[in-house]
């Protein structure tokens, strides 16, 4: 019932936390949707205010040079706009390229329009005779009019064009380009908070099932050793040598089986620590090898499996810290007997490759679906099996097995296909 209960309380707050997260993002959305239509509305108005300017001040600038030249000044519209930031205007009689220059720039000051770029065209010559980059920064730039446009006149026209427009205009839109950081800013936040809190929550049901793991784990051995202990406080017992020893194995046999996953929960939190005090030393690896088959004998007896060994020739030496590197080949050997629904059958194979000696240990078990595979060595992850516990495990042997490789210079790959077996393969640096 109170598992029941439990199941029933995380399917809510998963509901819920999905809910909120679901309004955040379109409430996000709305906001950015909102803020980018604003601004664009904001720039167009600019934009169109920045080309009354610019009318106005090259309208200026050409009736002051109808004045100069004594012109009558043209009934039809002197000024057109060619494209968003090229203008043209048109004039009958020559122009002084250093009058029009002071003009456009005395005009354009007013206005604060500040960098732009003039050309005087000869209509009759059809070839440009002045032009200049006008900048606060003093920059060159070379000219680079668009192709100039088929005008019916013989006399001069100008063309002025401003080549960082849009900049310029964006430039000019402090206060949407502020609030536009902010709500950058904003966005920023909320996807990392969102990140932390699914990370959080990730690691509180990791925590969980490790804990709902570790004590299906020992319930099991604490209740047999618990009805041996019993049956051992009958009297009667002492006239049956043969029962008193198997009851007295098994107390033994759930006791060492207590110690080893003790042992193994203490050395998690001691490889938690940066430093790990690891006694390396030069080590026969096949010796290694043979003697961790040789100590698991029973184990893999008991499994009905069988080892088969494909080793380098020669000796092959490596700097390790024994005890450490034992219990890696030893957790390999246990998830290649344990994960196994027929009768295990391991080929643990070595070769020398890149100054690397690589270990393989290769099973013919239930395998590794291809998503999952990157996820085994994270410490309390455990491949999904629904609600059936036929394997036992706390999810810490290959996260043990890839944080004693990394101390050791090295690394753990896995190469598995659901329902042929998995192959781990450590790659250890070799001694020179």
């Amino acid at each position: 019932m109170a598992a029941i209960h439990s199941n029933y309380l995380c399917k809510v707050s998963r509901t819920t936390l999905r809910i909120v997260i679901i309004l955040a993002a379109i409430s996000i959305a709305g906001v950015t949707f909102t803020q980018i239509y604003w601004v664009r509305k904001a720039f167009d108005l600019r934009e169109n205010q920045f080309n009354r300017d610019v009318t106005t001040s090259l309208n200026n600038v050409a009736q002051k040079i109808f004045e100069i030249n004594k012109a009558s000044v043209p009934t039809a519209n002197i000024i057109t706009q060619v494209s968003t930031n090229y203008f043209v205007v048109l004039v009958n009689g020559p122009i002084d390229a250093s009058v029009l220059e002071f003009l456009l720039v005395t005009e354009f000051e007013k206005r604060n329009i500040n960098d732009f770029e003039y050309g005087i065209y000869n209509c009759m010559e059809k070839c440009m005779v002045g032009g200049n980059y006008i900048s606060p920064k003093k920059a060159k730039l070379t000219s680079n009019f668009p192709e100039t446009p088929k005008l019916n006149n013989d006399g001069y026209y100008f063309a002025v064009q401003f080549p960082y427009l849009e900049a310029n205009i964006l430039s000019q839109m402090g206060i949407w380009g502020f609030s536009s950081a902010v709500m950058l800013v904003v966005i920023f936040f909320f996807v990392y908070t969102l990140f932390v809190i699914l990370k959080q929550r990730r690691l509180s049901e990791v925590q969980k099932d490790f804990i709902n793991n570790m004590t299906h784990e020992f319930k099991t051995p604490i209740s047999t050793i618990a009805i041996s202990s019993h049956v051992l406080k009958d009297p009667a017992i002492v006239h049956s040598p043969e029962r008193l020893l198997n009851y007295a194995t098994i107390i033994e046999s759930e006791n060492q089986r207590l110690k080893q996953q003790v042992d193994r929960v203490l050395q998690m939190a001691q490889l938690d620590k940066e430093d790990l005090g690891l006694k390396k030393e030069k080590t026969d690896i096949h010796e290694l090898i043979h003697e961790v088959l040789q100590n698991n004998s029973v184990f893999i007896e008991s499994k009905q499996g069988t080892v088969h060994l494909s080793l380098n020739p020669g000796q092959v030496f490596a700097e390790i810290d024994k005890l450490h590197f034992t219990n890696v080949l030893y957790n390999l050997l246990d998830n290649a007997l344990k994960y196994n629904q027929s009768k295990p059958e391991i080929t643990i194979t070595t070769k020398v490759l890149d100054q690397h000696l690589h270990i393989s240990v290769s099973d013919n078990g239930i395998g590794i679906p291809p998503e999952e595979q990157r996820k085994v060595f994270h410490k309390f992850y455990r491949v999904p099996t629904g609600n059936v516990h036929d394997v036992k495990g706390f999810g810490l042997g290959l996260n043990y097995v890839k944080l004693i490789m990394e101390k050791h210079d090295g690394k753990v790959t896995v190469e598995s296909t659901p329902g042929k077996g998995s192959t781990f393969i450590l790659a250890l640096p070799l001694m020179h």
